[in-house]
């Protein structure tokens, strides 16, 4: 299965997808596992499809070689004339994010961060949007260890990716459960510690947008490994 790291050297892309009914997600989900289940292409080393639990929709976090790679697969004749009017069909929205691991933060307990759906990880995905000047000081907020999220309740992990574009940063968490993820989040400003609290202050105005979904994972697969031992 997959496993989140900044030292694998993977280009990871999120495929974000918006359906207007839950019909709509099944369909995309189910025709999605067909793809990843056929998946040989050059480059490509795992993706893990997600299923939107508040939302009607679906999140594919892909790992690649390249960018290079990517480019061959999305540029090639079948996927443009039969895979994209087929999702244009299914869905409201489509988002490609070209991102890298910077930064896992991960519960003493745990050894790596693996996405799986044969662990039952309450996942959410936190689009931040951020001017390209601010976007390296974004990241080195969020990068910062935070020994206090160590000891929150049903906090399992976190990782931060810089977009490619310049334009946005990505928080990818798991947690225990819903319950445990929404105590954290309304959590009163003033019983979070100092430090955390002086990190959100600076990452406030920093943001020019702030997108969430929680999702749940549905399926996953890999490729053999690469000549350099990734996955």
């Amino acid at each position: 299965m997959p496993f989140i790291t900044p030292d694998n050297g993977s280009l990871t892309v999120f495929n974000l997808f918006d359906t207007r009914t839950r019909e709509d997600q099944t369909t995309l989900l189910d025709t999605m596992q067909g793809i990843i289940t056929g998946a040989n292409y050059p480059g490509w080393r795992s993706s893990t499809l997600h299923g939107g639990i508040d939302q009607p929709c679906a999140a594919n976090y892909i790992q690649w070689r390249s960018v290079e790679d990517l480019r061959d697969r999305y540029e090639g004749e079948s996927f443009k004339h039969n895979t994209v009017p087929y999702f244009t069909d299914l869905t409201t929205s489509v988002h490609l994010l070209k991102t890298e691991v910077v930064a896992t933060h991960l519960h003493p307990e745990l050894e790596q961060i693996e996405i799986s759906p044969d662990r039952d990880d309450f996942t959410v995905i936190v689009i931040m949007g951020v001017e390209e000047a601010n976007q390296a000081r974004l990241v080195d907020l969020f990068a910062k260890p935070d020994p206090w999220m160590e000891g929150v309740a049903g906090y399992r992990s976190h990782s931060i990716l810089r977009g490619l574009e310049g334009d946005f940063v990505v928080n990818y968490a798991q947690w225990d459960s819903r319950e445990a993820y929404e105590a954290f989040h309304n959590l009163p400003e003033e019983e979070r510690p100092a430090d955390s609290r002086s990190m959100r202050a600076a990452a406030r105005p920093l943001l020019t947008s702030r997108s969430s979904n929680t999702y749940e994972v549905v399926f996953s697969r890999s490729a053999a490994a690469d000549a350099d031992g990734a996955q």
